[in-house]
């Protein structure tokens, strides 16, 4: 049994202090990292709570209720970079890559120290699949909002839209992975996959190199 409050204390403690001789960006940057983090262990709160009372299994839990609970707690933290900093797009993309790195971060090492690493295998797929999957799920929930707001759509419906989105992407990769064989290759083959293509979107739309 691990203790998430002491793991994030180690963790958010070192980057409280760096805030202090960082501005700009890279304090926007380094907040929205430690915002991640405290978003992650919300999330973990509210999950655990929901299977208690749902009577659901760990599996069952995790593809039916955290999906939707961690991408309605990102979306959140999103919604209120927008409407309290009156964030440009490139801030909100900022913001979101800063959240998810950050969520990412805090779950795969709570995980990691949790259940060990018993070979290298484990480590990258948590490394390259759990973590980009967090932060694929938050860009897009940010490229979604970017488009509401330019085209002046930025509604609840138009909202509720782009959450059932990363919502989807994020219980098809945990209902993927669930289950051993080609099924569990797909699953952790899908966070790069999308990774690339967002990229990819990001150079066609903001010229980004």
């Amino acid at each position: 049994m691990i203790y998430a409050e002491n793991i994030l204390i180690c963790i958010a403690v070192p980057l409280a202090i760096s805030l202090l001789f960082t501005k700009g960006n890279a304090r926007r940057l380094l907040v929205c990292i430690l915002t991640g983090m405290i978003v992650c262990i919300f999330s973990a709160y509210i999950s655990g709570f929901l299977e208690v009372a749902s009577g659901f299994s760990s599996e069952d839990t995790s593809i039916f209720l955290s999906p939707i609970v961690e991408e309605v707690m990102k979306l959140l933290s999103i919604l209120f970079c927008i409407y309290v900093f009156e964030a440009s797009n490139e801030e909100i993309q900022l913001f979101a890559v800063g959240i998810g790195a950050g969520f990412a971060t805090f779950e795969n090492c709570c995980f990691i120290i949790s259940a060990g690493t018993p070979h290298l295998t484990f480590v990258l797929i948590r490394g390259f699949a759990v973590g980009v999957m967090h932060i694929v799920t938050l860009v897009a929930l940010a490229k979604g909002i970017q488009l509401l707001k330019t085209y002046k759509v930025c509604s609840l419906a138009g909202i509720a839209g782009v959450l059932s989105m990363s919502v989807t992407v994020h219980g098809l990769y945990n209902l993927l992975v669930s289950q051993s064989g080609i099924s569990s290759f797909i699953g952790f083959s899908m966070p790069m996959i999308c990774a690339i293509l967002l990229y990819l979107v990001n150079r066609r739309t903001e010229g980004y190199d």
